[in-house]
């Protein structure tokens, strides 16, 4: 079989020559811009061991990033309770036979989904303390809750939706066929199985909205970036903290992340991804007739 792809023939030498050396060209560009930030940052005494010795202490962890790390989390979780809620209300009613509730809640995803998450926790933050409906300490975090709560929620639905639609069309075809009501099949038979092929989807999503916390620095939640930055005041050390919150922040992602796909491939050997099911619901319908 021909190692030629059918989109580009393979590089000749004079080719493999010229992108070795736009390569070295830009490691060397890369290089160089380093070299310059590196030095801008020595100049300001950055490197200093008195600003990043305060990083070392649990003082500051106590007071700072652990206070920091717990709201960001406290934020995630509720918004991810809040989204899932959202997600699978809208998602069913984009999935309804009914159009006024179809298009009601195509409606309502598209126009969250539309709008940044920035300005929604702003227009919130605004309107919650406005009315005083929150409390002055919880007023940032019932923001930060409401407006991830409504994007990602709406992600979720469209999630949801294009799970359904994933599916073969003799799943609904074989719920119909023994008497159950589109309700009922979308509910007891469509439904699942697209949770069960988007949950890897889903749970990156979680990714997402614990990255989006912090966001809610400029509506002064006392998350971890914002924890960092009341630090770094503290201490004149911005670059500092600032790598170390980034790192803290790298550390949470990336542990969802494995989740992710851990739960992927255990998903994958019991046979329940999107494709499996796809090849599997024949058999699994015609042995419930």
């Amino acid at each position: 079989m021909s190692t030629q792809t059918v989109l580009f023939d393979n590089p000749g030498p004079r080719a493999r020559m010229r992108y070795r050396i736009i390569a070295a060209l830009g490691l060397l560009v890369a290089a160089a811009l380093a070299w310059v930030v590196v030095g801008k940052l020595n100049e300001y005494e950055e490197f200093s061991g008195a600003k990043w010795s305060p990083m070392a202490t649990w003082e500051t962890w106590r007071y700072y990033l652990l206070i920091g790390l717990w709201n960001t989390v406290k934020a995630a979780a509720l918004s991810v309770v809040g989204a899932s809620i959202f997600g699978f209300v809208f998602g069913a009613g984009r999935l309804s036979g009914n159009r006024v509730v179809r298009w009601v809640s195509g409606a309502v995803v598209e126009f969250f989904r539309a709008i940044p998450v920035l300005i929604m926790m702003i227009f919130f933050f605004g309107i919650y303390a406005y009315n005083g409906v929150f409390s002055a300490d919880l007023n940032p975090l019932a923001a930060v809750v409401t407006a991830l709560t409504l994007y990602n929620g709406s992600v979720m639905a469209e999630l949801l939706r294009s799970g359904v639609h994933s599916l073969p069309s003799g799943q609904s075809e074989a719920g119909l066929s023994v008497g159950l009501a589109p309700g009922q099949v979308l509910r007891s038979i469509q439904i699942p199985q697209a949770v069960t092929a988007m949950l890897p989807a889903l749970v990156s999503q979680l990714v997402v909205i614990l990255k989006d916390t912090a966001l809610g620095t400029v509506i002064t939640y006392p998350e971890l970036l914002q924890q960092g930055q009341n630090l770094s005041s503290l201490h004149s050390n911005i670059f500092a903290a600032l790598v170390v919150v980034a790192i803290v922040f790298i550390i949470v992602n990336w542990t969802l992340t494995s989740l992710a796909g851990l739960l992927e491939r255990r998903l994958n050997r019991r046979g329940r991804t999107a494709g499996d099911a796809v090849a599997t619901a024949p058999t699994v319908a015609g042995a419930d007739d």
